[in-house]
């Protein structure tokens, strides 16, 4: 185990590697760490993340973004076997990679929130900041939980996303003043993302007058919900709201559509992958709403040049999570960038410095940060699935399509 005795060596020690007047040698290289759930039921949605990350850093390494500098990534995956999803024990373990290699200044992720908050405190403790492209779990920046998740002082976990503090109380205004529902069943899937969630959708439903029939549990490793669903259907929802991600979400939306015809369903971010469509297929998905804790621009006009440049690359389209992990990286690589140009030593605190005074030009807009590391601009889009036959089941761009800005709480 990594303790904070050793953390602090190896801080030391990466001080000493920057001493000031050396600068960088030629080709210097400089890591950012990408962490990201690339095994189990999220392992597709995760490629697109990484692969965000990657060309941010391939790009800027063409066209030598920082002089004298070669970016390096990396990969590390989260996600195991065992679990079937995201682990966050194996999130520690990289956390303790990351801070371990000096090269590595800033990293990107992780994707999900109860990883989040395995790594936090150990990147804490290594001066390592990290800027999660889409755990959205509002504890994991909240001053509150200041010394569970960042023990050492300053921030280090910074986001591209907003919170479910955004997310879920805006998709239940959508539910009350769009969709007009007057009835909903709350179901999470008892992780540290899908519980808080499901907590702000509830919390945010009962204040607009929705009636909460009540609140149950899915286990992410069994096969058959049936009881839980035919539970739910006695009690004669309107809707159904799910707050958690892929692994039970794909079984979640193959089994409601038989058990609960005629349901309004809606889900977070979690359910916004292309696992969805071809884990759980059509009919069952269609219909079901989802939302992206992050303004929707993969159909902008303005972004189809880096749209191609993607597809080009990774023979896939992006989803908006590939863009705000594009964005992340290049918000690391703009603070390498500025601390370098002050003629001092790279450190991370100093890039970590550099990240929370962050103004950067980025495809979702100017991205900046609060004094906790949350993105200032925080909007939640809203998606509804229908079958686009003209494009294969998985692109994610045509087949969940664009319904709006959710209203805000």
């Amino acid at each position: 185990m990594l303790t904070r005795r050793s953390v602090l060596l190896a801080t030391s020690a990466l001080a000493l590697l920057a001493l000031p007047g050396r600068g960088f040698a030629a080709e210097q290289v400089v890591k950012i760490g990408i962490d990201a759930s690339l095994t189990g039921g999220d392992a597709q949605s995760a490629l697109l993340v990484k692969n965000g990350a990657v060309l941010a850093i391939e790009e800027a390494n063409a066209n030598k973004a920082v002089p004298g500098v070669k970016f390096e990534a990396m990969v590390l995956d989260d996600g195991t076997a065992t679990a079937g999803q995201y682990d966050p024990a194996q999130g520690a373990i990289n956390a303790r990679k990351m801070v371990a290699d000096h090269a590595v200044v800033a990293a990107v992720g992780p994707q999900m929130s109860g990883v989040g908050k395995a790594m936090a405190p150990i990147l804490s403790w290594g001066d390592l900041a990290t800027i999660t492209p889409s755990s959205t779990n509002p504890d994991l920046t909240d001053p509150k939980f200041a010394q569970q998740y960042r023990p050492a002082g300053k921030p280090i976990y910074f986001r591209t996303v907003a919170t479910d503090a955004y997310q879920g109380p805006n998709m239940a205004n959508y539910f009350a003043d769009t969709l007009k529902v007057k009835s909903v069943f709350v179901l999470d899937d008892t992780g540290a993302y899908g519980e808080g969630l499901a907590n702000a959708f509830q919390a945010q439903a009962a204040k607009k007058g929705i009636k909460v029939l009540g609140r149950d549990k899915l286990d992410p490793k069994a096969a058959d919900y049936s009881a839980v669903l035919t539970k739910i259907k006695q009690l004669n929802p309107q809707a159904l709201y799910y707050g958690g991600v892929l692994q039970a979400g794909v079984k979640l939306v193959k089994q409601s559509y038989d058990i609960l015809p005629g349901v309004v369903k809606a889900g977070g971010d979690g359910l916004s992958g292309p696992e969805m469509l071809t884990g759980a297929g059509f009919p069952a998905a269609e219909g079901w709403y989802t939302t992206n804790a992050s303004p929707h621009v993969t159909e902008d006009p303005a972004i189809q040049d880096w749209v191609a440049r993607y597809k080009a690359k990774f023979n896939l389209l992006p989803d908006d999570y590939a863009v705000t992990a594009y964005d992340a990286t290049l918000v690391i690589i703009d603070a390498v960038k500025r601390v370098a140009a002050t003629g001092k030593p790279v450190t991370r605190a100093a890039v970590r410095d550099a990240i929370q005074t962050a103004k950067v030009k980025t495809l979702q807009g100017t991205v900046s940060f609060d004094a906790n590391g949350d993105i200032e601009d925080r909007v939640i889009a809203i998606f509804q699935v229908h079958k686009n036959d003209k494009y294969p089941l998985d692109d994610i761009i045509h087949q969940f399509r664009y319904v709006g800005v959710a209203p805000q709480a």
